[in-house]
Formats: structure tokens, C-alpha cells, sequence
């Protein structure tokens, strides 16, 4: 473990304790321009993990879903406070901090760390992928009737586009539960599940989760098989689905 991936966990683990002060404890909640939720929890996660950065990595740009930018250069951190913020304000546990490091534009190393759980994902290029200090890998399902697929919203995979496909795709497979956000696919990663689905995701909900997926040997890719990150999406967010390999030629399959 390189020492910025040491220091990227510290600060992560650090920011998502802060939001356990307001966890199930009937946190004020205010929507954004685009309807999303926030909470004072969300704010000062952010703000915690962006002063810490400033002080172990002076004048490094920043990327937040509350804050925006700060900085410039071919480096830059990228921060989710709390992924799954109507998971945390409906006092369920499946939420996390996320926090990546990129290097001209793609991540090297990334953390997923879940405060009510006590669970940290992370993942460094070329060095494979942990939770809570143990390896981890995805799992094939072998036959379609023994994979678990994961997804967020049914209303999301509809408003998106995406519902036909998430049907056909589902339809043989064990069983379809929407642990959403980044918690299905750190069970991808982990090989708790075999695939996990989002229709619409922003660059602070993927850039941490990415390197984690990869390096457990999983694929992480557009609907059409292309490169998240690259984008394809008219209204500039990204998509995500992250499979085991052995999915992968389904799921083009039921996305084309």
C-alpha cells in the first residue's frame, strides 16, 4: 500500500464517521436544483475531507458532489460525501464515503468506505482490491439461475430507458435486489453478487468504485460496453454496470 492510499483511507474513514452524529437520528433534509436530497451530514463529511486533503497534500485539485472544484492540474482528488443520502436519511446503513485519486483523468486508487457498517473497500492500480484489509475477487455464477444482479430504483431504470433490458436481463438469474448506490457494487467486487446495475450516475458516484471493481477482476462499463468514463450520455452523466466477466456478453445482449 502506497502512502497517499493509506492517507486516502484515513481521510475517508475520518469524513464518514462524522455523518454517524446524525445517522437515524431524524437529520433535516433539503433538496437540491435537481431534486436530490442533502443534509448537514453530506456538508460537513465534504468539508472535513477537503480540509484534511489541504493539509496532507497541499494545493491538490478537488472534486466534490457538494462543493464543486477547486484547483487546477493533471491530478485532482474526487469526493462523494454520503452516496446513497436517501439511504442515510431513511436510516438505512447501505451508505458510504467515497473518495478517489485520479491521474490525468482516470482513477489510480479509490476508497468505499460504509460508516454503519464499518466497512472500507479500496483498491489501488496494479495492486488488487480489499475489504477491511483482505483480499477480495468477483465470483462467476455459473449457471444464470444462480447470479444475483443489483440496481437502484425501479423508477430510475424506467425514467432512463433502461427497464426492458433490467427485465430481460433478470429474468433467468436467482434472484434482483436493489442494494443500490455504491453498496451493489462493492458486492459485486466482493463476490456477494454477480452484477449491479445504474442507469445514471455523476463522476463523484464512479470514480472511487471503478479501480475497486477492476482490481477485484470484475468489468465495469457502459450499457453498450463502452468506457464509463468517457461518457455517452446526451445530458453528461455517465452510466455504470458492474459485472463479472462471465455476464458481460448478456448484458450487451440485452442492452442493444
Amino acid at each position: 500500500m502506497t502512502p497517499r492510499l493509506a492517507k486516502a483511507i484515513e481521510i475517508a474513514v475520518e469524513g464518514g464517521r462524522t455523518t454517524l452524529e446524525h445517522f437515524q437520528r431524524g437529520v433535516d433534509v433539503v433538496l437540491k436544483g435537481d431534486e436530490s436530497p442533502v443534509t448537514v451530514a453530506d456538508k460537513g463529511a465534504e468539508a472535513l475531507i477537503r480540509r484534511k486533503i489541504a493539509e496532507m497534500f497541499p494545493g491538490e485539485e478537488i472534486l466534490g458532489e457538494e462543493e464543486g472544484q477547486a484547483g487546477t492540474g493533471d491530478t485532482r482528488w474526487v469526493v462523494d460525501p454520503i452516496d446513497g443520502t436517501k439511504s442515510f436519511v431513511s436510516g438505512v446503513p447501505l451508505y458510504s464515503t467515497l473518495l478517489a485519486y485520479e491521474v490525468e483523468g482516470r482513477p489510480v486508487l479509490g476508497v468505499v468506505y460504509f460508516p454503519a457498517l464499518d466497512e472500507v473497500f479500496y483498491a489501488e492500480r496494479g495492486s488488487g482490491a480489499f475489504m477491511n484489509g483482505r483480499q477480495i475477487a468477483v465470483r462467476e455464477g455459473g449457471d444464470l439461475n444462480r447470479c444475483v444482479v443489483c440496481s437502484g430504483s425501479m423508477q430510475s431504470l424506467k425514467k432512463y430507458g433502461r427497464l426492458e433490458g433490467m427485465m430481460g436481463f433478470s429474468e433467468p438469474m436467482m434472484a434482483h435486489r436493489t442494494w443500490g448506490d455504491a453498496y451493489g457494487h462493492m458486492l459485486v467486487a466482493s463476490g456477494r453478487v454477480q452484477a449491479m446495475v445504474d442507469p445514471v450516475v455523476s463522476r463523484w458516484d464512479v470514480s472511487a468504485v471503478i479501480p475497486i471493481v477492476e482490481e477485484a477482476g470484475g468489468i465495469a462499463m457502459r450499457f453498450d460496453g463502452g468506457d464509463v468514463l468517457d461518457g455517452s450520455r446526451p445530458d453528461g452523466e455517465l452510466e455504470l454496470l458492474s459485472l463479472t466477466p462471465g455476464l458481460r456478453d448478456f448484458a450487451l445482449e440485452c442492452w442493444s
